[in-house]
C-alpha cells in the first residue's frame, strides 16, 4: 500500500491544475491517468477541432479572395499538411503537460486505469493506494445512439475523426448540436459533401428559435444539407459506402454517403472506477452526484469536469478545480450556483453565450427588455465582409439586471465576454450603455444594443 495526502484519477483540466495547488502546499499526491494527459481538450476536443476549424476558415477565406480584390485562383487543400498541423498543436500542447508534471515536487504520477477498492483506497494493476482525499476528473466520452443497423457499419466519433487520411466525399453527421455542426462546416470547407441529420425539430435545440434559424441558413449557404424531424433513423451499408435511412416531413427517405459521423451526445466515464465500492452515489445517466462544493456522496471524495454533470465545457473543468481549491486551500467559500453559464459554438461565424436564453428567461416569469440587431448593422462586421449573424441582449426590466446574451457573429465568441464580466459583477445593464468601446469592433455596438432594449410581453 502506498500512502499519500490525495489521490487524482484523470489528467483533463482539472486535474493537473490541482495537483499543483495541491504540491505546492506540501501534500503528497498521485494523479492516475490511463491514456492522455491533457483529456479530451488538448487530445480529441478544443484545441485539435479549433485548429481544424482554422484551417477550413483559411480555405473559406481564399475562396472569397476575389470578394477583397485578391485573385488566389484555385484553392487546393492539402489534408495531409492540414492534420499535420493539427497533430502539432495537440501533441505540443499535451507534452507541456506532461513536462509540467514531470517538474512537480511532491507528485507521483502513474499511468493505468484506476478504481476504488474502499472509499479510500484505489487498485492501479497490481499497486494500492491509499489517501485521505480523492479527487475524480475521468471526463466523458461520444454516446453509440441505439439506433437499427448501427453496429453494421464503420462511423466516426469525435477522436477518431481526429485520424481521419482523407477528406470524405460526402460526410453524412447524426446530430446537429455543437460537435457535430463544427465538424459539418469544417469538411464541408475542405470538400466534402456534407449532410446533417438531427432527429429533433431543429438544429441545437437549447438555443432560442431565432439563432437556431439564423445557424441553419449559415450552414445551408456553405451548401450543407440539413434533415431536421429525423424520425425512425436506421443505418445500412451501401456498395462501397454507408447509408442513412430517416423519416422526415421532406426529402428523400435514405442519404447515401462514404462516411458517417455520431455526433449525439456525450456519456460520462464512471461504469468502470468501482464507484459501488466506495459507495459513491451516480444519477441515472451515471453522472457523480456533487454539493455546491463538488463534494460526492461520500465525504473526502470530489468529483470534477465532465463526470459530475454540472459543466461540459473545458472551462467549467478548470472552474471546479478553482472552486475545490478554493474551499481546501483557501479558506474561501465557493459554490458551483454562483458560475453563470457561457460557452461558444464554434461554427463560422461563431456563437457566443453567456447567462439565460430568451426561452430560459421568458420562463422565469420576469418583466424583460430585450434588444437585437443584425451583424449587417455592425461597422467591423462590413468592413470584414462577415455579416452574417445577429446580437440579443436581455435584461430584467425591473431590477436592471442583465439575464443574457447571445453573439452570434464575428467575433461573438470574445464579444460575449465582456456582458459576462459586467453579469458576474453584479451591475446593471447601464454600466455597459455607459461605456466607451474601442471603434471599429464588434463590442462597441454591445452599449448601443442594450441603450435600445425594449420591453417584451
Amino acid at each position: 500500500m502506498k500512502r499519500f495526502d490525495a489521490i487524482i484519477t484523470g489528467a483533463g483540466q482539472a486535474g493537473p491544475s490541482l495537483a499543483g495547488r495541491l504540491t505546492a502546499a506540501g501534500k503528497t499526491v498521485a494523479l492516475i491517468e490511463r491514456k492522455h494527459v491533457g483529456g479530451t481538450c488538448v487530445n480529441t476536443g478544443c484545441m485539435p477541432t479549433k485548429a481544424m476549424v482554422a484551417s477550413a476558415y483559411a480555405a473559406h477565406l481564399a475562396r472569397r479572395g476575389a470578394d477583397y480584390g485578391v485573385v488566389t485562383g484555385e484553392v487546393c487543400i492539402d489534408f495531409h499538411k492540414v492534420m499535420a498541423r493539427k497533430d502539432k498543436v495537440r501533441f505540443d500542447a499535451r507534452k507541456g503537460n506532461e513536462d509540467w508534471l514531470a517538474g512537480m515536487k511532491g507528485l507521483t504520477f502513474i499511468r493505468g486505469h484506476a478504481r476504488f477498492e474502499s472509499p479510500t483506497e484505489i487498485r492501479v494493476g497490481e499497486e494500492r493506494l491509499s489517501a485521505g482525499q480523492i479527487f475524480l476528473n475521468v471526463g466523458g466520452r461520444a454516446v453509440v445512439p441505439d439506433f437499427p443497423g448501427v453496429g453494421d457499419v464503420p462511423h466516426l466519433d469525435n477522436v477518431s475523426m481526429m485520424e481521419l487520411t482523407e477528406v470524405p466525399k460526402h460526410l453524412i453527421v447524426v446530430g446537429g448540436s455543437y460537435i457535430g455542426l463544427e465538424f459539418a462546416q469544417m469538411f464541408r470547407r475542405f470538400g466534402s459533401d456534407v449532410t446533417v441529420v438531427e432527429k429533433g425539430p431543429r438544429l441545437i435545440a437549447r438555443e432560442d428559435e431565432d439563432v437556431s434559424a439564423a445557424v441553419r441558413d449559415i450552414l445551408e449557404r456553405e451548401g450543407i444539407a440539413i434533415r431536421t424531424g429525423a424520425e425512425c433513423i436506421r443505418f445500412f451499408k451501401s456498395g462501397d459506402g454507408v447509408g442513412v435511412g430517416v423519416d422526415c416531413t421532406a426529402g428523400t427517405p435514405e442519404i447515401l454517403g462514404s462516411h458517417i459521423l455520431l455526433a449525439t451526445g456525450r456519456r460520462p466515464n464512471t461504469d468502470d472506477l468501482g464507484l459501488d465500492k466506495a459507495g459513491v452515489a451516480t444519477d441515472k445517466r451515471g453522472y457523480v452526484t456533487v454539493d455546491e462544493r463538488l463534494e460526492t456522496s461520500v465525504p473526502g471524495i470530489f468529483a470534477m469536469g465532465d463526470c459530475n454533470g454540472r459543466g461540459a465545457f473545458t472551462h467549467t473543468a478548470y472552474n471546479d478545480f478553482e472552486i475545490v481549491a478554493a474551499n481546501l486551500l483557501d479558506n474561501e467559500p465557493r459554490k458551483v450556483s454562483d458560475r453563470i453559464q457561457t460557452y461558444a459554438l464554434y461554427i463560422d461565424p461563431p456563437l457566443g453565450r453567456a447567462g439565460m436564453s430568451e426561452t430560459e428567461a421568458r420562463k422565469s416569469g420576469r418583466k424583460l427588455l430585450i434588444g437585437t440587431r443584425p451583424m449587417s448593422r455592425v461597422g467591423r462586421a462590413k468592413e470584414k465582409g462577415e455579416t452574417l449573424g445577429f446580437m440579443k441582449v436581455i435584461a430584467d426590466a425591473q431590477t436592471k439586471e442583465i439575464l443574457g446574451a447571445s453573439i452570434l457573429g464575428t467575433g461573438g465568441d470574445e464579444a460575449v465576454q465582456s456582458i459576462l464580466d459586467v453579469m458576474y459583477a453584479g451591475r446593471p445593464y447601464t454600466t455597459i450603455t455607459h461605456a466607451v468601446h474601442i471603434h471599429p469592433t464588434v463590442s462597441e455596438l454591445i452599449p448601443t444594443v442594450f441603450g435600445d432594449m425594449q420591453p417584451v410581453d
